[in-house]
């Protein structure tokens, strides 16, 4: 079975929606005439790090541009995934990730767990509390937001779930360009899963975004590594991979929780 994905990397104009959610509508299309399945967009694709202006965006997932993206993914076909400023409670913002199908369903949300103080996000936003596996037609996928690559403990949950792949949003910055390479590559190998990994470029004020958007197999090989530049990139996941690369080195049976959960 194989999964053709797009991995949506643009400039995210800080507060301009109206231009951010054109630049959206036209990699959808794009994405979904070259016939993916899938659609990947950056993290806070709709904003950028406007936090102080949380109030002013954030709306209930289902409704706003949580509700556009449903539409597009309705008339494309195409299952979609990017994160977004949530309304999650009186005065609580999230940066959300939903998974829609291409029925425009509402497949899965997940609220960022690992929240990132240099962009000001403990300031502004509320962390999420739990993890999202979410079943696709095509096997269980699980969600992550940027800074959450640097934590092992989220993906080997994931995997332990049986989870095939984990799609990462992102505006992961310059000068850490070798720590995304590097982080991308370490959760694939020791999970034996797909990476799906999408950042934005650009630069907000003074802090400069590399791209590098990223598709990995579970043996941590790059099936795609885009550029320094805005784009759509394409690739196709073999999905049966997975299952060879399980058997061929069956690590998961060895492990040894009791001897983890010690501490002296």
């Amino acid at each position: 079975m194989k999964l053709d994905v797009s991995l949506g990397q643009f400039d995210v104009l800080r507060g301009q929606v109206a231009s951010n959610l054109g630049a959206v509508t036209r990699i959808v299309k794009e994405a979904a005439r070259r016939g993916s399945q899938l659609v990947v967009l950056p993290e806070l694709w709709s904003t950028g790090y406007d936090l102080q202006r949380a109030a002013d965006y954030a709306t209930p997932v289902g409704e706003g541009l949580f509700a556009e993206i449903a539409d597009l993914a309705r008339e494309y076909e195409i299952a979609i995934v990017g994160s977004q400023l949530s309304l999650m409670g009186e005065g609580r913002f999230g940066n959300t990730a939903v998974y829609f199908d291409p029925s425009g369903a509402n497949l899965g949300i997940y609220n960022k767990v690992h929240l990132f103080g240099p962009m000001q996000e403990v300031q502004y936003l509320a962390a999420g509390d739990s993890l999202t596996v979410v079943e696709t037609g095509w096997g269980k996928v699980g969600l992550a937001i940027c800074y959450d690559l640097r934590f092992p403990e989220l993906f080997r949950s994931y995997a332990l779930a049986g989870v095939q792949a984990v799609i990462l949003v992102a505006e992961w910055p310059r000068p850490r360009l070798e720590h995304w390479r590097t982080l991308l590559r370490a959760r694939a190998i020791e999970n034996q899963m797909f990476i799906i990994a999408c950042n934005r470029v650009g630069r907000t004020r003074s802090t400069e975004f590399f791209g590098h958007s990223c598709l990995l197999d579970p043996c941590g090989e790059v099936i795609l590594e885009a550029g320094e530049g805005a784009g759509l990139y394409t690739a196709e996941l073999q999905l049966d991979q997975l299952a060879e690369v399980r058997a061929g080195m069956p690590v998961f049976a060895d492990r040894r929780p009791n001897v983890y959960n010690q501490t002296k």
